[in-house]
Order: C-alpha cells, then sequence, then structure tokens
C-alpha cells in the first residue's frame, strides 16, 4: 500500500514510522528542510534555539512507539528528569518553584501563600491525577468519540469519574475551589494555555495537565529538535522515505477516494492514501483541492487558538536565578485573555514565558551569552499581515519591563536575536492565521469539534495539533499513531 504523508511534525512521523513497520510503502513530504513542524531550531548567531513546544512530557507515548518498532527511545534520545518543573516570579511580589516531587511543592505553596493552600493543591494534585486516569484510555489514547460514545467507553458504572472531570466548570471556576491566594490561580491557569485556550474559557477537564507534568518533565539534549529527528531515523530504519524541501499543490481525488498527490514543481505522486499533517483549517480553506476539503470546515477567527510572539535570543542574565523553565507574571490575568481573544491584541503587560535552553545541562557562567525562547500570548491574526514595527517595538519593551521588574536583566537586540510573529507563523503553517494549537478547545464539548483521524474522502486521513486527541508534543503524536491504526484498519475491511 502507498502513503504519503504531508507534513514531518509529530504527528506525521509517527504515522510515517507505524505506517512502514507494518509494510506501507511510506513517502514523507514536507516543504521545510528537515523533520519537526513546529518543534524547530531557529538559527541565532551561530546556535540553533528551540522556536516552538519546548517541554517534553508523557513519555510513555514515545517509548511505546519506539518499542513497537523494537527500538529503544533511550538509544536515540539523550533524556533527563527535571527536578524543578519551573520557576514562577510575579511583578508584585513572589516567586515559586514548582517540583517533581508533589510533597516538596506543597511545601513551598504552604510557605508561599499558606497552608490552607498547600491543602489545596494536593486536593488539586489529586483531582488532576483522577480526570487523567478517567480520559487515558476513553479519550487521549482512543480514536475521537463523540459525547455518547465518550460516556459508553468509561461505562455507565463509572458516570460519577466522568462527571468527576468537570467539563461544565471552567478552569478558572475550578481553580477558585482550590487556591485562595489570585497568584496560584494564575500559575496553575496557565496550563490552559498549554492547550492554546483562556483559563476563563476553558473547561476545568485541562487541570490534567497538572498530572501530566508531575508524571514526569524531561530535558531533552539536544532540544526538542532532537526528539523529531530521532523519530525521523526510526521511521527510516522501517523503510519510511523523506522528500524535504518538497511541497504538495493538491491531494488528487477522483471517484470520491485519494488517488494521489500533485507536488508544487507539477510531479505527481500516486497514493492509495494521504495523511495529512497540517492544520485542518488549510483542508477546509481548499488549499489542497476543492476535493480533498470534503466534510472539512475552516477554523472561523473567533474559534483560533492563541498565537504568540517569541524572541530567539542569545544574550547574558543577569539578577535573576533562571532555571530551564521559567514564568513571569503581571496582576491582572483575566485582562490578558480579555485582550487576546475579544480585542484581538496583546495585553498592556503580558505573562511572558522564558526557556533558559542551557540551563539545566549544566552550568552557566556569569556573563556568558545562553540561548533563550521568550513567548508572549497574541490572538492569531497573522493572515491579517504583520504587526505595525513600532506596536512590535513596544509590546517587546513591555516584554523585557516585566522581566525587568522581576529583576532579570537581558540586553536584546536585533543583532542576537530573532522575532517571530502571528503572521511569520501563519507563514510557516499556512492557513492558521497563527494559531498555534488548531481551534481552541472552550466551552464544555469544544474539544469535541476537532476532528478525528479520518477525512471525509475516502484514503484522506488526519495527524497534528489540530485534530484529536489535541495539541502539544505528544498528543500530536498519539494523534499519528491514531492516524496509521485507522488507515491500517480500513485497508483490511
Amino acid at each position: 500500500m502507498r502513503v504519503v504523508v504531508i507534513g514531518a511534525g509529530m504527528g506525521g512521523l509517527a504515522a510515517a514510522t507505524d505506517l512502514a513497520r507494518r509494510g506501507a510503502d511510506v513517502t514523507v513530504l514536507d516543504r521545510a528542510a528537515g523533520a519537526g513542524g513546529k518543534a524547530r531550531h531557529v538559527m541565532v548567531d551561530g546556535a540553533g534555539i528551540d522556536g516552538g513546544p519546548t517541554v517534553f512530557t508523557m513519555r510513555w507515548i514515545f517509548s511505546g512507539l519506539f518499542e513497537d518498532a523494537g527500538r529503544r527511545l533511550e538509544d536515540f534520545v539523550e533524556l533527563h528528569a527535571a527536578e524543578t518543573l519551573a520557576r514562577h516570579a510575579w511583578r508584585r511580589g513572589g516567586r515559586l518553584d514548582l517540583f517533581a516531587d508533589v510533597a516538596r511543592s506543597a511545601d513551598a505553596i504552604g510557605d508561599f501563600a499558606g497552608a490552607a493552600d498547600a491543602r489545596g493543591y494536593r486536593d488539586f494534585v489529586a483531582r488532576s491525577t483522577d480526570i487523567f486516569a478517567t480520559l487515558k484510555d476513553s479519550f487521549i489514547a482512543g480514536q475521537r468519540p463523540s459525547p455518547l460514545e465518550l460516556v459508553r467507553r468509561v461505562g455507565l458504572s463509572r458516570i460519577d469519574a466522568l462527571w468527576r472531570t468537570m467539563p461544565w466548570a471552567t478552569m478558572w471556576q475550578a481553580l477558585g475551589t482550590y487556591f485562595t491566594d489570585p497568584r496560584l490561580r494564575q500559575l496553575f491557569g496557565r496550563y490552559a494555555t498549554y492547550c492554546g485556550c483562556s483559563p476563563f474559557l476553558a473547561p476545568a477537564t485541562l487541570m490534567l495537565v497538572a498530572h501530566v507534568e508531575q508524571d514526569g518533565v524531561w530535558l531533552v539534549k539536544g532540544g526538542m529538535k532532537r526528539v523529531a529527528d530521532a523519530i525521523r531515523e526510526l521511521a527510516e530504519t522501517q523503510g519510511a522515505r523523506f522528500r524535504f524541501g518538497t511541497e504538495a499543490a493538491e491531494i488528487i481525488v477522483e471517484g470520491g477516494r485519494v488517488i494521489g498527490v500533485r507536488l508544487m514543481d507539477g510531479e505527481y505522486i500516486d497514493a492509495d492514501a494521504v495523511v495529512f499533517n497540517g492544520d485542518v483549517a488549510a483542508l477546509g480553506q481548499g488549499m489542497l483541492g476543492e476535493r480533498a476539503r470534503r466534510g472539512v470546515r475552516d477554523t472561523p477567527r473567533e474559534a483560533r487558538s492563541l498565537s504568540a510572539i517569541t524572541w530567539c535570543v542569545k544574550a547574558p542574565t543577569s539578577g535573576f536565578p533562571l532555571t530551564h523553565h521559567n514564568v513571569f507574571f503581571a496582576e491582572d490575568y483575566a485582562e490578558e485573555f480579555d485582550a487576546v481573544f475579544r480585542r484581538r491584541q496583546v495585553t498592556a503587560a503580558p505573562t511572558v514565558y522564558l526557556c533558559a535552553q542551557d540551563r539545566g545541562h549544566g552550568e552557566v557562567a556569569e556573563g556568558d551569552a545562553e540561548r533563550m525562547l521568550l513567548l508572549v500570548n497574541a490572538p492569531a491574526d497573522g493572515d491579517r499581515g504583520e504587526p505595525d514595527p513600532l506596536v512590535l517595538r513596544d509590546i517587546e519593551a513591555r516584554s523585557l519591563g516585566l522581566l525587568r521588574d522581576c529583576g532579570l536583566e537581558i540586553a536584546v537586540d536585533s543583532r542576537n536575536s530573532v522575532t517571530t510573529t502571528p503572521a511569520g507563523f501563519h507563514r510557516l503553517f499556512p492557513g492558521t492565521g497563527g494559531a498555534l494549537y488548531g481551534r481552541a478547545s472552550h466551552g464544555a464539548t469544544g474539544t469535541f469539534a476537532r476532528p478525528g483521524a479520518k477525512g471525509g474522502v475516502r484514503g484522506l486521513y488526519f495527524a497534528g495539533g489540530s485534530v484529536h486527541p489535541g495539541p502539544g508534543v505528544p498528543m500530536a503524536a498519539m494523534s499519528g499513531r491514531l492516524a496509521a491504526a485507522r488507515l491500517l484498519e480500513d485497508s483490511v475491511s
């Protein structure tokens, strides 16, 4: 069976590996120069800096992918468990570390906010573990269910467990039952942004992210791009072929089924099936042919997930003891998401995430330039063009000002940094407007608006962060495995 995979992001890589292992003739196309999709390296002053995802979790998904191919993840990727999950600081005062050890985090929260919030944290962790256990096999690792199908999978005898996933409450509402200190609601509300959502609109179900982090966060030698390259190498050991610098122009459909792919240069590739590892919004806009868009909808602007403005920086820092993952908060969290999702702009004082990519792999000597990714949330309006340069410089100045107010000094200039805007992400990932997580999972049933693995045309399948089970590196990899499994199932039916 001839399968073309369009896109060498995490979903496409996982699908290619499983399909090649099962005997399919697999060709992977990507217009980029290498594998990874959003897990990309940005070159700054001769150094490669992760310019996309930076957190490696849910290791079991990747271990399973490698083990099923008769290999070990550890033979391809060097991983180190992070003891400190993240360091958090607030402009109006306060600094808090979260740790891989729950008891240690609870003690830190007790010192930071008091005994009641320390107890609330333990209850919060227990609830997040319960939510994850309920949804792991029934939702995350399974083909996309409808709400009724999800009830059936969980079982009527455990309907109380499904109710405890709290789909009807927002994350912000739920966090108020665990924490009295508003800074802690900010900290844990940020988990919604891991899926490109607002904590004021996303379901409390996303509290399961807390369990995902407690289950393990790893630092990857070589960065997240190394994970993508390792899966590409694994896929090649199974027989998959990769063609980089090669862009698909159209998925050819005849008689209601996929028969091939036409490239931008006019070349035609026969295919019995295609796995599309791009944002499904591109298909919904007809960017790969009118026939391939059957059953696929574009994502309305108001339903898009978060985009970002990022700065990949290589510069010295001073004044703040960075760890690998760092988050700097202002005061008004609600204003930040109202600005992005309603007013379509970056707030005056945005939360700043900073990944100090040389931290955790040894000490960084004072005065040495270090590699960093800085990120602030932005609306996914990149299809409307680049922001005004004066506006962009003002956002950068305000973001660096927040860091300075928290004690961190970084000398950023055009010589030691590369900026990516929502328009830049839109160019990298067509059809998205710069949305980094597909459709936002807002509301109790928002996640069910994402398509499953099978398209509306026979022989067309979907993988990536815009489809079930959702965004993020491990979820995208899982989507690829689900797409491969569905394709193989259909091929023998």
